[in-house]
């Protein structure tokens, strides 16, 4: 096979997509040359594997789209790309080579250009030129070799000035730039669509990235965006054919890059009112990064009315602290975020996910705690705590030397130290932040922690979720990988040591690591130490289901039918409590016999209370 051009992306997973080249793919059709090959790999794949896949195609041109997930691994490819394909054309681009250009490129010579910038104009343009200069020196030499081409190409363009975007090595060695660019216009000729009808069968059930708009109204020194100025805005009628567009196809989850989706009232709400117009059978999801403060009373009532798992949004919020908020260039409302959140939960009809950022410039770890439970009380469907990251052209590498900031030389570039957080400190809050990633974020033992958390810690989540963390760090299960049943069994070892074997191996939390496992990963997950009482009880469950008796599947399971046992265990399961624990307050618990009915059928777990069964 020889390919014109291929792109090439290292993904961070598989379900991911890459939105960036699929632009660059567009843009190189429509500037007539040709459609481009995509070749989507991760950051998982064998090195040979992907020298091989690659070389296969024998492109005449090469482009890898660089972000801080794969740069490391890029640098390794790049020069044995180099030695198997002497005459491909290597071209870089993405926010990882659109700062530090020049040192990027004699750090890897096997790079010829760097795009530098929204490439989607730009990267044509050198590609068009490119096969200007091939044919024309091949008139003079039929086997001009790459370096010879590029070489040439290079001279023209020193004496032109033209290429704009573009960074190289000239042939002296010196750097040549043509500055950072941008798209002036989302329009459909400057920013074409960037999916086609031809793969969706094949990406339809991945996470499908769209933007709307481009730049963000803040200006938080941790973010790229600072770097740019202004927000530009994709048209109503383009955006509606492509929301269309990704509906026909029955794509699982749109994931939107604009990053503050909320910033401009009059092309935002447009957006949500067609999503609010979709019939009910539409499984499309739509996610958001939102400044939830920034919301309306017109705004939250409409998200309150979407259909369940209509919608997911992205709330960072990064600190609670003024202070440091202020030294990053940011501004929250908290009591806004507070409410806002809590009444848009309140439906219950869409994911919600917060962020908080260790290693801000002031916040110490009494600080962080201070953010951590302030957040955590909102109780939303995830917490994610991200570390600091020193992008290239954010405001933040301004602060490295009066915050006594150490990080990481190489991506993804995180924090390791400041004037507030030892490294020691550094280490034991990426401890943390795992073990909450295997309960919390999981969706694990959540009814579970939080009794913990109300009884035994007064409400004091950073509290539980640090004494958790020590006890995992002095086991040495940070170094171990753990399934997820296995992680109940050590809940239950942390509870005996933390707490007291009394609670530990008490009735009542028995009840609760019971219901925790029947609430979480679909019902998939039974930890043997616990008391299931499912065969005790299958003759008075079997009425349930065959339909005898006054309470049965029938009455309660709209459009149930009896098939065959094997098919209710997988979809369905009764468990009898001797606590009520869906709905059990924090204090002290009276006894209470109470049955209920765990439906898995509709992707989730769905629990309800079985009244008089017995």
């Amino acid at each position: 096979m020889h390919t014109d051009i291929l792109l090439v992306a290292l993904n961070a997973k598989f379900s991911h997509t890459n939105l960036a080249l699929r632009y660059l793919r567009e843009s190189c059709c429509q500037a007539g040359l040709g459609k481009p090959e995509l070749l989507e790999l991760t950051i998982n794949n064998y090195i040979p594997e992907m020298l091989g896949q690659i070389f296969e195609y024998h492109p005449r041109v090469l482009g890898f789209s660089c972000y801080i997930w794969n740069i490391q691994l890029i640098k390794q490819l790049l020069p044995l790309l180099r030695k198997v394909l002497p005459d491909t054309v290597i071209i870089c681009g993405g926010p990882e080579v659109s700062y530090g250009t020049e040192a990027f490129m004699r750090e890897v010579p096997a790079v010829d250009f760097v795009i530098r910038g929204e490439g989607e104009q730009a990267f044509p343009a050198l590609v068009q030129r490119l096969f200007s200069q091939q044919i024309a020196d091949s008139q003079e030499k039929p086997k001009a070799a790459r370096y010879e081409i590029v070489n040439n190409m290079k001279v023209l363009d020193a004496q032109s000035k033209d290429l704009s975007g573009v960074g190289y090595l000239n042939k002296a060695g010196n750097y040549q730039d043509g500055g950072v660019v941008d798209v002036p216009q989302l329009d459909k000729i400057s920013l074409p669509f960037a999916y086609e009808p031809e793969e969706m069968a094949e990406i339809q059930e991945r996470i499908l990235y769209y933007e709307t708009s481009r730049g963000c109204p803040f200006r938080c020194a941790y973010c790229l965006s600072c770097a740019t100025a202004g927000v530009r805005y994709r048209s109503w009628q383009l955006v509606q054919q492509e929301l269309q567009f990704f509906v026909n196809h029955n794509v699982r989850q749109v994931k939107f890059v604009d990053r503050t989706f909320n910033a401009k009232k009059q092309h935002f709400m447009p957006i949500l009112q067609f999503i609010q117009a979709l019939p009910d059978s539409c499984r499309t999801n739509f996610h958001f990064e939102v400044a939830v403060d920034y919301l309306d009373d017109e705004v939250i009532a409409l998200l309150q009315s979407l259909p369940k798992h209509r919608v997911q949004l992205e709330i960072g919020i990064q600190s609670t602290n003024p202070e440091v908020l202020r030294r990053i260039q940011r501004v929250n409302h908290w009591d806004r975020i507070a409410h806002h959140i809590k009444a848009l939960l309140a439906k219950g009809n869409m994911h919600i996910h917060t962020d908080l950022i260790i290693g801000l410039p002031g916040e110490d770890m009494a600080s962080f705690k201070r953010s951590f439970n302030q957040v955590y009380t909102l109780n939303t469907d995830m917490l994610q705590l991200g570390f600091l990251k020193f992008l290239k052209g954010a405001a933040m590498m301004e602060m490295v030397e009066q915050y006594r900031y150490q990080y990481m030389d190489i991506g993804p570039y995180e924090v390791l130290s400041n004037d507030c957080l030892t490294y020691e400190e550094i280490h034991w809050l990426h401890i943390f932040e795992a073990v909450f990633e295997l309960y919390h974020n999981a969706g694990r033992c959540r009814h579970s922690c939080n009794y913990l958390i109300a009884t035994q810690e007064q409400g004091d989540a950073f509290g539980f979720y640090s004494k958790l963390t020590n006890f995992w760090q002095a086991k040495g299960y940070h170094h171990q990988p753990h399934s997820a049943k296995h992680l109940y069994g050590l809940l239950q070892e942390f509870v005996g040591e933390a707490y007291g074997a009394q609670l530990a191996d008490s009735e009542l939390w028995d009840n609760l690591l019971r219901f925790d496992a029947l609430v979480a990963d679909n019902g998939k997950i039974r930890p043997e130490q616990l008391n299931w009482n499912l065969e005790k009880y299958q003759n008075l469950t079997a009425g349930f289901w065959r339909n005898q008796g006054d309470i049965t599947a029938e009455k309660l399971l709209p459009g149930f039918q009896f098939t065959t046992w094997r098919e209710i265990r997988r979809n369905y399961q009764i468990e009898y409590f001797t606590y009520p624990v869906h709905n059990l307050p924090y204090g002290h618990v009276e006894k209470q016999d109470t049955w209920l009915l765990f439906d898995y059928t509709k992707g989730e777990a769905c629990c309800k209370k079985l009244d008089n069964f017995n």
